[in-house]
C-alpha cells in the first residue's frame, strides 16, 4: 500500500497539468490581493480606457504623455499614483487568462482526464471576468458591477483549488466511525460556504459603497446598538450609477445599513464555521477544526482592527485576501470529507 501511495504522488507531481494548476493559483491569490489593493488606493479609474491606459500599453509616464494623456481625457486627469495599480491588477490578470487557455488546451489533448469539464468552466468564468473588468471602467465603478468582479475572482481561484485537490486524487483511508461523523457534517459545510459567499458579496458591496468606515466605532455603531439605517437605499441595486461612483454615492444611513449588515453576517459566519470546527474535532479531525478556527479567528480579528484602526491599508487588503483562505480552507474540508473512504469501500 505504501508504494502504492507512492507511486500517485509522484504521478501528480510530474503532471504539468496540476503544476500549473499550482501556479494559477499563486496568480489568482496575487490577482485577489492586486484587486483589493486597487480598489482601496481609489485607483479603480486610475486608466479612464480599457484596455490600455490613456492609449498606452503600460501607464503615461513622461511629461509629454501625460499632457496629452490629460488632453485627450479632460474630465479624468492623470494620476501617477492610480495608473500603475490599475495596470500591474490587468497584467496579471492576463497573464492568469493566457494560462488557463494553456490548461484547456492541455484538456483537450487528454478528453478523459480528471478535471476536463472543471477546466472549461473556468474558462468561461475568466473570460467572464475580464468582461467584467472592462465594464468596471466603462461603467465607472459601479458597485454593482465592481462586486460581481470581486465574486468572479474568488470562483477563478475556488475553482482552481478544487483542480489542484482533482488532479492529486489522493484516497483518504478514515475508520467507518469517522466517515459517517464526517458525512454528517456535509449539510452544514455547504450551509457554512453559502454564508462566507454571501458575507464576501456583502463585503464587495460594503467596499464599492464606501461603507467600510460607515461605522467608526466597535462594537457599537455611532454609540448606538442599532443606529439611524437606510436598508431600502443602500440595498438599491437600480440606483443610479452618475458621472462616476469614485468615493460613493449613498447617503450615511444608507452606508450604515451596508454596514450592519456586513456585521450581522459575520456573526452568522461566526456561528456556522465554529459549529462545523466543532462538528470536525468531534469526528477526530482535528486539524481541520483547529485550522477552521484559526482562519475564523484572523479573518474577525482583521474585520475588527478595519474598524477600530480606521481602514489602514495592508490590513484592509490583508482582510480580502484573508476572505479567499477562509473560502478555500471550507472548500477543501468539504471536498476531503465528499472524497474520503473507509477500508470497506476500498475492498
Amino acid at each position: 500500500m505504501y508504494n502504492g501511495v507512492a507511486e500517485q504522488r509522484k504521478n501528480y507531481k510530474s503532471d504539468w497539468r496540476y503544476r500549473l494548476t499550482l501556479l494559477g493559483i499563486a496568480l489568482a491569490l496575487v490577482v485577489v490581493v492586486l484587486g483589493a489593493f486597487t480598489r482601496l488606493v481609489g485607483a479603480g479609474l486610475g486608466c479612464p480606457d480599457w484596455p490600455g491606459c490613456y492609449g498606452h500599453l503600460l501607464w503615461p509616464n513622461e511629461s509629454h504623455e501625460i499632457i496629452n494623456a490629460n488632453a485627450a481625457y479632460p474630465d479624468n486627469p492623470v494620476a501617477t499614483d492610480k495608473t500603475w495599480p490599475e495596470m500591474v491588477h490587468r497584467y496579471f490578470a492576463g497573464i492568469l487568462l493566457l494560462l488557463v487557455i494553456l490548461l484547456t488546451v492541455m484538456a483537450w489533448r487528454r478528453p478523459g482526464q480528471r478535471a476536463f469539464y472543471q477546466t472549461h468552466i473556468l474558462l468561461f468564468i475568466i473570460l467572464l471576468q475580464a468582461a467584467f473588468g472592462m465594464w468596471t471602467v466603462t461603467l465607472k465603478l459601479w458597485p454593482q458591477v465592481v462586486t460581481a468582479h470581486l465574486l468572479g475572482g474568488l470562483a477563478t481561484l475556488s475553482l482552481l483549488w478544487i483542480m489542484a485537490e482533482r488532479l492529486r486524487d489522493r484516497c483518504r483511508l478514515v475508520s467507518t466511525q469517522q466517515f459517517f461523523a464526517l458525512q454528517k457534517l456535509r449539510p452544514l459545510a455547504l450551509v457554512a460556504i453559502s454564508a462566507v459567499l454571501g458575507q464576501i458579496a456583502l463585503g464587495g458591496w460594503t467596499s464599492s459603497n464606501y461603507a467600510a468606515l460607515a461605522c467608526p466605532d466597535f462594537p457599537t455603531c455611532h454609540g448606538q446598538w442599532w443606529p439611524n439605517a437606510n436598508f431600502n437605499q443602500g440595498f438599491n441595486i437600480t440606483q443610479k450609477i452618475g458621472p462616476n461612483y469614485l468615493g460613493g454615492a449613498l447617503e450615511s444611513d444608507a452606508r450604515t445599513a451596508i454596514h450592519i449588515s456586513h456585521r450581522i453576517g459575520a456573526i452568522v459566519v461566526t456561528l456556522l464555521v465554529s459549529l462545523l470546527a466543532i462538528g470536525a474535532w468531534r469526528a477526530k479531525a482535528r486539524r481541520w477544526a483547529q485550522k477552521l478556527f484559526t482562519l475564523l479567528g484572523l479573518q474577525l480579528a482583521l474585520g475588527v482592527a478595519n474598524v477600530v484602526m480606521f481602514l489602514p491599508l495592508p490590513i484592509a487588503v490583508a482582510h480580502n485576501a484573508g476572505a479567499a483562505l477562509l473560502l478555500l480552507g471550507l472548500l477543501t474540508f468539504y471536498y476531503r470529507i465528499n472524497t474520503a473512504q473507509t477500508a470497506i469501500q476500498r475492498t
